[in-house]
């Protein structure tokens, strides 16, 4: 099995990660193929959007192959006295991805997945998804940025109880807390996804590479210092070719031509 990279309509990437008979948990090489997959997307200046996913009808993502993949961090652990942050599948650090990602969610959504999901811009998921934090279960925490991300989303309750016992929670809690945006048929999961990428494409590509930036920047600098930010990011997009092409288009009344410049 592999890590599925297609493209769709010349601008989407369509990444799934293809391990059903393991839960599409990931193996180190299976996460160095997901690695290469986004640095595929992140680089290639024709895709505009991503779409994660998993095969089969059981899960998203169960995260790392446990007796593959924790022990070699543990062998990493005690290689180093400072262990660099987990990038689990090149997603999860600080900033591994410079354009919109979505993950499209079915089943198990657990550990290092729901940290890949966490990661993506948007999440949208079937009503048989569920997601939860279970490491502390095996005697660690989650690594790969749940600690950092999930409290940010659905608010620090419900992620202290999340992480702190491993439980689970279901897709109408997800809803209702803002981890996922859309709940759907699993008929039309994959439908979804891209017809909100499509949807993302048809904007100034600059303006949402722009508006993503400062939204995520927002939840590190003060209001001030966000305000500042933001402006600087609307001065630029303002003295760019893409601005003026959406002015014309709106007096013109038809549909801008955007160039990303």
């Amino acid at each position: 099995m592999s890590i599925d990279f297609r493209i769709i309509k010349r601008n989407i990437a369509h990444i799934t990660i293809n391990r059903p008979e393991r839960l599409n948990a990931l193996d180190r090489e299976h996460d160095r193929a997901l690695a290469a997959a986004w640095t595929r997307f992140n680089e290639d200046p024709d895709l505009k959007v991503a779409v994660l996913t998993g095969s089969g009808e059981r899960a998203f993502c169960t995260g790392a192959d446990i007796l593959d993949y924790l022990p070699y961090r543990q062998r990493i652990a005690e290689s180093q006295a400072d262990v660099a942050p987990i990038s689990f599948g090149g997603l999860t650090g600080d900033r591994d991805v410079a354009k919109p990602t979505i993950a499209a969610i079915d089943g198990f959504c657990v550990a290092g997945g729901l940290e890949l999901a966490l990661a993506c811009d948007i999440r949208i998921a079937t009503y048989d998804a569920r997601f939860a934090l279970p490491e502390v279960r095996w005697g660690i925490l989650p690594g790969g940025g749940g600690t950092q991300r999930l409290g940010k989303i659905v608010g620090l309750g419900l992620a202290m109880r999340m992480i702190l016992t491993g439980d689970e929670i279901g897709a109408d809690v997800a809803l209702r807390c803002g981890l996922v945006s859309d709940l759907v048929e699993k008929r039309d999961l994959e439908s979804t996804a891209l017809a909100i990428a499509e949807r993302i494409m048809k904007n100034g590509p600059l303006a949402v590479v722009a508006a993503r930036q400062a939204l995520l920047e927002s939840f590190e600098l003060s209001l001030k210092q966000g305000l500042t930010r933001e402006a600087d990011l609307q001065r630029k997009l303002l003295l760019s070719h893409d601005a003026t092409e959406g002015v014309a288009a709106f007096a013109a009344k038809r549909q801008p031509i955007y160039g990303g410049c």
